[in-house]
């Protein structure tokens, strides 16, 4: 794995060099690239203007903030100067807090940070091993391409994973969403009961749940089928009938209660077959 960017991350006096690793896997991701219908053969993006119709080369553009509509102040990089922010190549920790504090919407990029050689490994996992006995992440700073940037350091495995963080004003409220003010009004007490039952039927391990990216696979299947020279078949999934609440809810508990049976019955089997083992 290639890191991507080479610092320290530093609290108080400690000072840790680090290497930053991407943590998401960017090559499960189908690119396209823009054909031209009749020769196939790659388009070219023009920027024109949206008036005049004229090209215009990356010399001719500038940019504009709209003030008001139709009205745009310019920007020129000379401004961009101005605020620019000098990168330190530091992580500067500002405080650790309860992992329970930082919203999930506040959440952006996930990476891996590793201890930047042997010296370093001590006090990189002295911090993983702190951060996951007393339940707290560390929030800090750092400037990458001249913007200041909040992350998150938390333990993951043997390890720290750092998370880019939005700004908290970057997070609409819930409380814009039509309708939920009402909802305490129409929540009938014996659906709720029922709604509990099925979520408590339906309870089972994370990593019990298969997570699979159907339509990046079913793509991958048309293209290959596609160099191939083989017929390609289209999916189609049915549409969910709508059925009344109660119904669904009842029905819904019985299918997982149903599901849940064979597994019992499997658990079972297994134990029995490990003590004939033990007992012979």
């Amino acid at each position: 794995m290639r890191a991507i960017w080479k610092g320290h991350i530093r609290f108080s006096l400690v000072t840790i060099p680090i290497r930053i690793y991407n943590a998401i896997d960017n090559k499960q991701t189908i690119s396209f690239n823009l054909l031209s219908k009749e020769t196939h053969n790659p388009v070219k993006y023009e920027k024109k203007d949206k008036v005049t119709g004229e090209t215009l080369r990356a010399e001719d553009i500038v940019k504009g903030y709209q003030y008001e509509p139709g009205q745009f102040v310019i920007v020129d990089n000379d401004d961009f100067e101005k605020v620019k922010l000098k990168s330190t190549k530091v992580i500067e920790i500002e405080g650790f807090v309860d992992a329970s504090e930082v919203h999930a919407t506040l959440f952006d990029s996930p990476y891996f940070a590793g201890p930047d050689g042997d010296v370093a490994a001590k006090t990189y996992g002295l911090l993983s091993e702190a951060l996951r006995a007393s339940g707290k992440v560390g929030v800090g700073k750092v400037v990458l391409r001249d913007r200041e940037n909040v992350v998150l350091l938390t333990p993951h495995e043997s390890g720290i994973l750092l998370y880019k963080l939005r700004y908290p004003e970057e997070v609409r409220s819930i409380k814009q969403v039509p309708k939920l003010d009402s909802l305490d009004e129409v929540i009938d007490a014996e659906q709720l009961k029922m709604a509990n039952t099925l979520i408590d039927s339906m309870t089972k391990s994370f990593e019990d749940i298969k997570l699979e990216d159907r339509y990046n696979g079913a793509l991958k299947e048309v293209i290959m089928n596609k160099i191939e020279g083989k017929e390609v078949i289209s999916i189609t999934e049915e549409e969910p009938e709508v059925v009344d609440i109660m119904t669904a809810l009842k029905q819904s508990i019985e299918q997982a209660k149903a599901d849940k049976k064979p597994m019992k019955k499997a658990k079972k089997e297994v134990e029995e077959t490990k003590k004939k083992r033990k007992a012979s």
